[in-house]
């Protein structure tokens, strides 16, 4: 899906902010962050992002892998995130807090990682503060078709164990996590056809509370892997069953950008427009976005590598 920048902002503090959430919330494993996720095509450098709700900083290495993000909320107060990595693997991590132009060492963080294939792949995951403590110690381990299913984390409190378990019934493949035993977050993923005959992936969320539902999507993509619906429900105790709370449904262009938003809350519905102006290069990346009615307005200043073509991972 070509998601706004706000969408964006929120993925990347999340990211940022994550594993200082206890467990018990819901863990997955280090995530890498490449143009794609930033509606980003060909060479691109780096990418400046003006809205309304502040600026955006993103920077890239040739391979188009996120390496530098910075937040700005005012001329003295942001975020800074640095990535490096080593043959495609992120290695290390480092989250940094500035404040009226100062550097927050106290809330400053660094996150390390040691990848180990000398079987089935496990990387190790160290949250070192910038004040010199060890926050957090992870290590996710895979099994031999390269997918997760085990994180230990162990600090001063303790150690926590989450399990996944995979099961594949009629198609249908579901990912259930488990945190001693009890589910966390289930994610079922199906495929099937609508009535044009167009087969669909559908992706279904259950989250949990102490093994209790509460809270669910339903996400629908179509061939080109782009989000056409999205559902949300709540568990609703009385009726023992997941209601629907809200639906939007997704619309793009020619081009594979979002056009068209239609957002419907009991009886009310929005509905979003998106209008873009591109650049001129090649590969043609929008530099402002114009969301109507509200007629909101989104700018990027765009830099690309000039001398060579960025690699595709493979």
């Amino acid at each position: 899906m070509q998601k706004n920048y706000a969408t964006y902002i929120f993925r990347i503090i999340s990211v940022i902010g994550f594993f200082l959430l206890p467990l018990k919330t819901f863990t997955q494993e280090p995530q890498i962050f490449t143009l794609k996720d930033f509606d980003l095509r060909g060479t691109v450098k780096s990418c400046l992002v003006i809205a309304d709700y502040g600026k955006e900083e993103f920077e890239f290495n040739r391979e188009g892998l996120l390496t530098k993000n910075l937040t700005r909320y005012n001329e003295t107060d942001y975020d800074i995130t640095y990535y490096k990595y080593m043959n495609g693997q992120l290695m290390e991590k480092r989250d940094e807090i500035y404040r009226e132009g100062e550097f927050v060492k106290q809330t400053s963080i660094a996150h390390f990682y040691e990848v180990d294939t000398t079987e089935n792949k496990k990387v190790s995951e160290k949250i070192i503060s910038y004040t010199g403590d060890v926050m957090d110690i992870y290590e996710y381990s895979y099994n031999e078709d390269g997918n997760l299913i085990e994180i230990v984390r162990s600090n001063n409190e303790g150690l926590d164990e989450t399990n996944i378990d995979y099961k594949i019934y009629k198609g249908e493949t579901t990912i259930t996590y488990l945190l001693s035993g009890v589910i966390l977050k289930s994610i079922r993923t199906s495929f099937k056809k609508n009535r044009k005959g167009i087969k669909n992936k559908i992706v279904l969320t259950k989250d949990f509370l102490e093994g209790i539902p509460n809270k669910a999507k339903e996400q629908i993509y179509d061939l080109e892997d782009r989000l056409t619906s999205l559902k949300e429900f709540t568990y609703d105790e009385n009726k023992k069953s997941f209601v629907t709370i809200k639906t939007i449904n997704y619309t793009y262009d020619a081009s594979g950008l979002l056009s068209k938003e239609v957002a419907k809350i009991d009886k009310s519905v929005n509905t979003k427009n998106y209008i873009y102006q591109f650049d001129g290069e090649e590969k043609g990346n929008w530099v402002k976005k114009i969301i109507t009615p509200e007629n909101l307005f989104t700018t990027r200043s765009i830099t690309y590598y000039k001398d060579e073509l960025i690699k595709t991972e493979e």
